[in-house]
Parts: structure tokens; C-alpha cells; sequence
């Protein structure tokens, strides 16, 4: 196959004197002044129409520019939009539609997108025949004079002058010419002087800033180069590596590295590749995970690393400030052992393979945690004490249920935006009733650290789970001190919270004495008959009513709780009369719910409180809204995290980019060809000389520059002024 460069072709006419009437593109390819530069690619001489056409689109500046440009929209939304984090973050940003379309377009791992990835190689190729195309063509152009440049071309030059020497002054001619020669090779210019003898060709030319012609091609260069090593490092060579070893991703849960098949397993020789790598305290290990679309690869490294301790430095906040992991490396081939520090932004790099502090995670740590039961009467909890990532059946009334509790999640430290709510945030429906479950706090408060967590699922018989998140100690939420309990039906979604409101004693066993009593028929029937007899009312018959009233009240709530209580009231009122029987019906439900919780109380041989106390009714308030709330968990258990042993662990990022150092290549070309477009300047200098039949010597010179500036408007005048001591001159600038 051959190719033949095209010619530039002029796509309009001149509309006046160029400010560049040498075109600075090689001789045979300038045209007349006024031509303009074409875009087209190369031409094949064979093969079919489009095969010819798609070569000559690919190798065009308009196609390289295009896809440049898309690569810099893809780049830009890349630093933007966070790659690679968990779906639901992006679904409580953008939203689920929103983020389900990002998602298909693979804008949240736009640097290995296959159409990002497919755009980068047509770029490279693209740029790269541009180079073919225009190099050669720019290194003749710097070798070339032009010394062929005819005196008629002079009057369309933009920088000119021009002196004509009396027959008596011919010999100060020579003189003046001499000096202009000698001011140019002073400013720095190459001269050459005529070839041959047509005086309309140049007495000599000049020329200086050539160089800058490499500043293109450095600048252009970068561009291939930078998109090698962007390519090198991207997921291209990993998928590349897999076909070719005939590997597959699968998924891992529920294996161990024993168990793992080879088909998902890569060798250490793969080229490049981005894994993370987990690693308990006291544990090492030699295998990292690199997840693929579909599933995940385990990826040999050739060393073994020891985790000997986890570290976190805090703030006075408790928000961390310092992750730090002490380990050891250890060589696989040669045995060698080294002892190191990875903090964040300060890897461990062995055999061209850098470890990243990336996070971190929990490593087994043992909970003791309190089993509570949230439906019926009793109120027995029981003692369970179970690992991180461990499961166990539960048993219920002595029986195995069709519940099974999976420890998904622990942290120690844990900072949360808490304190009391600005003023004016506050609603009014809260103050009287509770709404649904809440979150845990709000964005608008202070951080600080709240103690330890877990989050754990709760599994049915069909395999759906539901999953918890609770706090170990109870938490200053809008003045009032509560324990939270998160509920989500989905990954997907955002924790709910359930506040349940902390005793005199800082524990919820005042809660749970209320919620049993809550469930008791008998109990409830006595609390009814006490309120209803410690009411200021005129007869027997009134105090009756109360009594049925304040039962029916407790029993709505006790099984429907405010939603149920609020269905009743629009069932059986009357439109024009539920404001003010609801209002009724509210005094009557939370002072026979105050007189549950005292009648819990004195079941227990604990004495009875006042109502007229505000703690005491603030705590009632809240242990209404918690109770009513509590129906909404549709769960028959909760836990109570009582002690802990923590493990922690280091999730390591492993990545080998070969790439990186053809990334540092094409960005020193890239500088360097920037530097040279910038800095210096390409400039020509003609000059014709002309002796007539009369004696009379007529000088003119001419100057040229790809680029207008006031530094070569005054070179030019300064070189002007060698010819111009004296006799008639004529300039124009």
C-alpha cells in the first residue's frame, strides 16, 4: 500500500494582503498568499470508496480535534462525578432514574468505559498519522530559506521597507547592506546570500526561531504519548490479559482462596492492574481482588503481606485524621523481609507494584450483643455472641424460628452530625405526635464521634433480608438522649431510624418495660381504670366512659399504634367534629399511656412518678412516638451491642502502572513543546538589492512571521534603520 500526502487546497479567496504572504508550510504546498491551511488526511491508492474515505477521516486535524475534545468532556465528568463508589451513593445524589441512565452510560467509571477506552485508541491513531502526515513536512520547512521568493511578492508583505541609493551613493549602499548582515547575525538570525544571479531572487535571506516548528510536533507528540500510557494503565491490557489466559471473573462469596477454580485466578505477570487487597490485624496475605463487571478475579502478587497493626490518630472530634498500617513485605523469591509504614498518600512500592493505604474495614471483631424481643408480652432477652461476618439460626420460645442473624458490619468509631436543631427547624406535628422513622441526624449539626456501631440482617426462610444498623450508646438528638435503630428492606435505600428514648439510668429498659406492659391486656385494662379514677369528673357514670375510653384508646394504639389511632378517628368522627374529639382523644391516650409505664414500673417494685414532672412526661412523649414507630420495624427481634472485641483491618489498593512513566514522558514533551510554541518565534528577513542602468541601487527588505507581535514590529523597524542614514527611502508597516 502506498500513500501520497494531499495537497492544500484554498477554500476561499484571498480578501486582502495576508499578514503572512510565505505560507510557512513547504515549498510546492503554500499556493498563493491568501490560501488556506486544508484538514484532510491521507489518501490510500487502492481498496474500496470507503475504506479510502474512513482513512482520510481518521487521518484528518478535524477528526483528531473532535475526539480530542470528547476525551477532555469524558476527563472532565471523570474529576467531577466519583468514580467507582457504592450505587447507592449515586442513587441518593442523582436519584434511582437518574442514576440508572449515569449508569448505563458508564459515567461512574468513564475512565474504563469500552466507548471511552474505543475513543482514546481512535485519538491515538488519529493523531498519530496527523504527525506522519505533517512531520516530515515541518522539518523540511525548518531546513528550507525560501530563498526562491520573487520582488514582486514584496508589496504584499505586511512588514516592509524599502531605500533607494543615488548613483553617487551606490558605494554607502554596499556599506548599509554589510551592516543590515551584520545587525541580523548580532540579533541572532542565519543569513544565506543569493544563489545565482537573478536579481529578483534575494540578495540574501534570514532566518531564526525555526526550532519552534518542534514545538508542534513535542506538543502533538505528547498527545500520543500521554494516550500510550493512559491506555496502558486503563482495564484494556487486564481484559486483554484475561482473554488471552482464558480467565473469568465468578463470584466469591462463599469461597476461600483454597476453593477459588484457576479459571479466576490471574498470575503476577499480569501487566497492569488496579486490586484491593484485605488484610486483617495478625493475618497476611498474598491474593487480591480485582472486581470486573459480572463478578471478580483473584490476582497473585509476587510478595506476601503481613498486617501487624492497624493505626488511627483522631481529632478531639473523634473524626479520624491518621490511617496509618504497619506490615511487612515479604519477597516471594528471594525471602527478603521489609519493614514498612503505609499512611495515606505514602505507598509501599516493591518490584514496580505500589500499595495504597485505600481504607478500612473490620476484621472479625467479636460482639457480645442482647437479643430483645419487639412483640409480645415477655420481656426476656437473651445473651449472643457472634463475629463480624459470621450467622447463626435464631431460637424463639425455645423453638428454631425461620430467622437467621448475619453480623454484616462493625465500626468503633463512628462521627455523626448531631447536637440540638436550629431554630425554626422544628415541626409542629412533632411536638404531639411522632411521624414515621426518621434519620439519625442532621446534616445541618455538629460532628463528633458517638461510640461503636454494627449493622447485622435479619434473614427469612426465602432468603429476603432485612437489615439493622444500631448504636451502642445512646445519642443527644434535639435534646433528648435516645438510642437509634436503623431499618432498610434494601441495600439500595437509606437507613430509617427508630428512636427509643434513653432512662434515668442511661439504658432502654424503661422502654422495653413500657412496650411489654404495652402488649399486656391486663395491664393496660388496670392503667385505664387508675387514670380513668384519678380524674376530676362529677359522677360514677363519666368516670366509666373514661375508663372505656382510655381502654379502647390503648388497645387502638397498642396494636396500630398512631397510624391506627389516627384511621379510628376518621373511621368513627364525624368530618366536622374529628379536630376537636381528636384533641380529646390525644389527652386521653398519653395520660393513660403515663400510667402504663407507672404500672410496668410498680410491677417491678420500682416507685411510681409524677406527670407533673417535665423529664418524666418529655420521656413518656418519647417513649410514644418510639412504640408506635416500633410496629412500623415489622421485626420480631432487635439488638443491643453490650461489649466488643475489635479487629481491625487494612484494605490495601495494589496497582501496577507501567503506563505512568510514559504518562511523566509525554507530559515533559508537552511542556517542552508549550514552551517552545510560546517562547519562540519563527522569523523571516528577505532582502533584494537592484543596481540600474543609471547606477541608482535600490534596496528593499521584507519580513515575515507566522504570529503578529509588537516584539517583531520593533526588531523589524530596528533593522530598518540600518538602511535608512540617508537619500530617499520609502517604508510601510
Amino acid at each position: 500500500m502506498t500513500k501520497k500526502l494531499l495537497r492544500f487546497r484554498s477554500t476561499s479567496p484571498a480578501s486582502g494582503p495576508p499578514s503572512n504572504p510565505v505560507s510557512t508550510q513547504p515549498a510546492g504546498a503554500e499556493g498563493l498568499p491568501g490560501d488556506k491551511v486544508d484538514t484532510l488526511g491521507l489518501q490510500l491508492q487502492w481498496g474500496s470508496r470507503a475504506l479510502r474515505e474512513s482513512v482520510e477521516l481518521l487521518s484528518s486535524m478535524r477528526f483528531a480535534i473532535s475526539s480530542l475534545t470528547v476525551v477532555c468532556i469524558a476527563s472532565a465528568i471523570g474529576t467531577i462525578v466519583p468514580q467507582g463508589s457504592p450505587e447507592i451513593n449515586y442513587i441518593n445524589q442523582f436519584g434511582a432514574f437518574w442514576s440508572e441512565v449515569f449508569t448505563s452510560a458508564d459515567l461512574f467509571r468513564v475512565y474504563n468505559a469500552p466507548w471511552f477506552l474505543l475513543v482514546m485508541v481512535l485519538m491515538l491513531v488519529s493523531t498519530s498519522l496527523c504527525l506522519v502526515r505533517n512531520t516530515p513536512k515541518m522539518l523540511r520547512e525548518m531546513k528550507a530559506w525560501r530563498s526562491e521568493v520573487h520582488e514582486r511578492s514584496f508589496a504584499a508583505f505586511s512588514h516592509r521597507t524599502e531605500r533607494v541609493f543615488l548613483p553617487n551613493d551606490a558605494g554607502q549602499g554596499a556599506q548599509s547592506l554589510q551592516a543590515l548582515e551584520a545587525n541580523l547575525v548580532a540579533r541572532g538570525y542565519q543569513v544565506r546570500h543569493r544563489v545565482g544571479d537573478s536579481a529578483a531572487v534575494p540578495h540574501l535571506v534570514a532566518k531564526k526561531g525555526s526550532a519552534s516548528r518542534l514545538g508542534y510536533i513535542a506538543a502533538h507528540l505528547s498527545i500520543v504519548v500521554i494516550s500510550l500510557g493512559g491506555l496502558a494503565d486503563s482495564e484494556l491490557p487486564t481484559r486483554l490479559a484475561m482473554w488471552w489466559w482464558g480467565k473469568e471473573p465468578i463470584a466469591l462469596a462463599g469461597l476461600t482462596a483454597e476453593t477459588i477454580p484457576e479459571k479466576a485466578r490471574l498470575p503476577d505477570a499480569t501487566p497492569t492492574y488496579r486490586a484491593n487487597l484485605f488484610i486483617p490485624e495478625g493475618q497476611r496475605s498474598d491474593l487480591a481482588v480485582l472486581n470486573r463487571p459480572g463478578g471478580s478475579v483473584l490476582l497473585d502478587l509476587p510478595f506476601e503481606l503481613e498486617l501487624r497493626q492497624f493505626i488511627v490518630d483522631t481529632y478531639s472530634t473523634g473524626m479520624p485524621k491518621r490511617f496509618a498500617s504497619d506490615v511487612i513485605l515479604r519477597d516471594k523469591k528471594t525471602g527478603e523481609e521489609t519493614a514498612a509504614v503505609i499512611e495515606v498518600n505514602k505507598p509501599l512500592i516493591h518490584r514496580g507494584v505500589a500499595i495504597y493505604q485505600s481504607s478500612f474495614d473490620d476484621g472479625g471483631s467479636q460482639l457480645a450483643l442482647r437479643l430483645i424481643p419487639l412483640d409480645g408480652p415477655s420481656r426476656s432477652s437473651a445473651a449472643i455472641d457472634l463475629a463480624v461476618g459470621e450467622s447463626r439460626p435464631l431460637m424463639r420460645a425455645g423453638q428454631k424460628s425461620d430467622l437467621t442473624l448475619e453480623i454484616s458490619a462493625f465500626k468503633a468509631i463512628n462521627v455523626e452530625r448531631v447536637g440540638a436543631v436550629p431554630s425554626g427547624d422544628a415541626n409542629a406535628f412533632e411536638q404531639h405526635v411522632a411521624t414515621v422513622l426518621s434519620p439519625a441526624a442532621d446534616a445541618t449539626r455538629d460532628q463528633q464521634n458517638v461510640g461503636p456501631a454494627f449493622q447485622y440482617k435479619l434473614r427469612d426462610a426465602a432468603g429476603q433480608a432485612r437489615e439493622f444498623h444500631s448504636y451502642m450508646f445512646p445519642l443527644e438528638l434535639d435534646g433528648h438522649s435516645v438510642f437509634v435503630l436503623g431499618v432498610r428492606d434494601s441495600p439500595d435505600d437509606a437507613f430509617r431510624y427508630l428512636r427509643i428514648p434513653a432512662d434515668a439510668q442511661g439504658s432502654m429498659d424503661d422502654f422495653l418495660r413500657l412496650r411489654s406492659a404495652m402488649q399486656n391486656p391486663d395491664l393496660r385494662s388496670r392503667a385505664a381504670q387508675r387514670w380513668a379514677a384519678d380524674q376530676p369528673v362529677p359522677n360514677a357514670e363519666v368516670r366509666k366512659a373514661l375508663r372505656a375510653s382510655a381502654e379502647g384508646a390503648l388497645t387502638t394504639l397498642a396494636n396500630g399504634g398512631l397510624i391506627g389511632m389516627a384511621n379510628m378517628i376518621e373511621g368513627n368522627i364525624p368530618e366536622d367534629e374529628r379536630t376537636r374529639m381528636a384533641d380529646v382523644l390525644i389527652r386521653i391516650m398519653t395520660g393513660s399511656f403515663f400510667e402504663v409505664w407507672q404500672q410496668a414500673r410498680m410491677a417491678d417494685g420500682l416507685q411510681r412518678l409524677s406527670p407533673a414532672d417535665a423529664a418524666n412526661a418529655d420521656f413518656a412523649q418519647l417513649a410514644l412516638n418510639a412504640y408506635s414507630d416500633s410496629l412500623l420495624l415489622d421485626a420480631p427481634f432487635m439488638l443491643q451491642l453490650k461489649d466488643f472485641t475489635e479487629v481491625k483491618a487494612s484494605v490495601f489498593q495494589v496497582t501496577r502502572s507501567p503506563g505512568k512513566y510514559i504518562v511523566y514522558l509525554g507530559s515533559l514533551l508537552l511542556v517542552l513543546g508549550v514552551f517552545a510554541m510560546l517562547y519562540i518565534h519563527e522569523r523571516r528577513i528577505w532582502v533584494w538589492a537592484r543596481t540600474d542602468a543609471d547606477g541608482a541601487m535600490s534596496v528593499r527588505m521584507a519580513g515575515s512571521t507566522p504570529r503578529k507581535s509588537f516584539d517583531f514590529d520593533d526588531e523589524f523597524a530596528r533593522l530598518g534603520t540600518t538602511l535608512n542614514q540617508q537619500g530617499p527611502t520609502s517604508q510601510r508597516g
